[in-house]
């Protein structure tokens, strides 16, 4: 029995064609405007933090929603096994609205962390249930559309998110970045209700007779609080300087990535560290290439400023074209569908990202040419646009209607914690040389670690057999 009481549909048609049409834009919508809020708050944050006065605050405010966006996470997986995406997903904007009025009308630094920490809650919550959403609304045949209709709107906003976040600080105020959004995810949300009130309840909520539902699962919640404790303590780290006992700071980093690994494992699938085929890997995969890339790709401004003299705006033009090429290389994967396989889209953009990363290190380590770096964006771009698709797709084929929500929370918590655990590193990393040199090399090396170790897993996320 399908899952909502939308009709079959001519499947050549697209996700913007009846009777997807508002359930895409709206999905879309709500990708956009969270990914829109990530990014524009890097650009506002330096003159938050001096008119509040709260340098000291100023890491929290970033780390904190990557922390609270595990728990997030987690408890929407739960409680979408449970009972369908449909409350989880109207729970999570509500708290990510509530997140951004607290933000938008802080008088404080510690107020307005605290609204950071309730939009990252909400923003987590709010990826896994539009996840699931897509599995129960959208056949399997169109989920590499969907998914790459997610990364161009999650992409487009690294164009003009910074730039419009900028304009709206100068002529009106930093607090109308947030409040400014209010206005729009309402709208959004507006979009996909009829088709959320449509929704068939999960195996477990109907007579008697039926399976029973999914439990709760206090213990994930208690292990994701952990692991969000161990991000924020490996953020906090490098404050931890004691003239006795220098060493603090690298015990504390290694012991937060231990307590975190420790404390993922009941999050994601049996053998996902042991990158076991099937699901295990196609998670493993997903962390991996987050840390390999995002590692690598906050210090590539910085590169260009330090060591070829840049103006901070063409320095960020490397970031604009590997979000160019992220998001038409997921166009392309979603046209080619069923004739690039999973497998071959998922090895080549690993491949990808790792050559990426190498240019970057031979750059920064020869003092090659600046042209090197950034063609070489292009192409870690484009192997993301490949990869990240396909390995949602994959994460719901191999899903039940019983665990899409805890392998939808596992793909991001692996995505998320990936990209947490590998940036906290890199800081360390690059503030133990003495040189800035060195810095960079030790930096996109680490990097270069991690996206090789997803090139290594990337042929395990499929079986041997059929």
């Amino acid at each position: 029995m399908r899952d909502t009481t939308l009709p079959p549909a001519d499947t050549r048609s697209g996700i913007l064609h009846r009777p997807y049409l508002w359930v895409t834009i709206g999905t879309c919508a709500l990708v956009f405007l969270a990914a829109f809020e990530s990014l524009a708050v890097t650009t506002i944050m330096p003159v938050v933090s001096r008119e509040l006065r709260g340098a000291d605050l100023y890491a929290l405010a970033f780390a904190g929603p990557l922390a609270t966006g595990v728990i997030g996470m987690v408890a929407a997986g739960n409680w979408s096994d449970r009972r369908g995406p449909t409350v989880p997903l109207y729970s999570s904007v509500v708290l990510f609205v509530a997140g951004l009025l607290i933000a938008g009308t802080a008088v404080s630094m510690p107020l307005l962390v605290a609204g950071r920490l309730v939009q990252g809650l909400g923003g987590g919550a709010l990826t896994v249930a539009l996840y699931v959403l897509v599995a129960r609304i959208y056949p399997g045949v169109l989920h590499p559309k969907i998914f790459a209709a997610f990364s161009a709107a999650w992409v487009i906003p690294s164009l003009v998110g910074p730039f419009a976040a900028g304009i709206v600080a100068q002529a009106f105020s930093w607090h109308w970045v947030f409040l400014g959004v209010v206005g729009l995810v309402i709208p959004a949300l507006v979009m996909i209700v009829p088709v959320l009130r449509n929704l068939a309840p999960v195996q477990g909520q109907g007579s008697a007779g039926d399976k029973p539902p999914t439990p709760w699962a206090p213990r994930r919640i208690a292990w994701a609080s952990l692991a969000a404790l161990a991000v924020l303590g490996l953020n906090l780290s490098r404050e931890a300087r004691l003239p006795a006992f220098p060493a603090a700071p690298a015990l504390l980093a290694v012991a937060a990535v231990v307590i975190a690994l420790v404390a993922v494992r009941p999050l994601v699938p049996r053998g996902t560290l042991a990158a076991r085929r099937g699901l295990p890997s196609v998670i493993l995969v997903r962390g991996l290439a987050s840390a390999g890339f995002f590692g690598a790709e906050v210090y590539l401004p910085y590169l260009l400023i330090e060591q070829y003299a840049f103006q901070p705006t063409f320095a960020g033009l490397t970031l604009t074209g590997g979000a160019l090429a992220w998001a038409g290389a997921a166009a392309v994967q979603g046209r080619l569908g069923p004739r690039l396989s999973h497998r071959g889209a998922v090895r080549i953009g690993s491949v990808m990202v790792l050559g990426a990363v190498l240019l970057a290190l031979a750059t920064a380590a020869l003092h090659w040419p600046p042209a090197v770096v950034i063609a070489g964006w292009i192409l870690a771009g484009g192997g993301m646009g490949l990869l990240y698709p396909r390995l949602s797709v994959m994460t719901l084929a191999l899903s039940t209607k019983e665990n899409e929500g805890f392998n939808s929370s596992a793909m991001s918590i692996s995505d998320s914690l990936g990209g947490a655990l590998a940036l906290a590193t890199t800081g360390i990393v690059f503030t133990a040389f003495t040189t800035t040199a060195a810095s960079f090399a030790g930096v996109f090396l680490l990097t270069a670690v991690l996206a090789a170790a997803a090139v290594a897993v990337a042929p395990r996320v499929t079986t041997k057999t059929p």
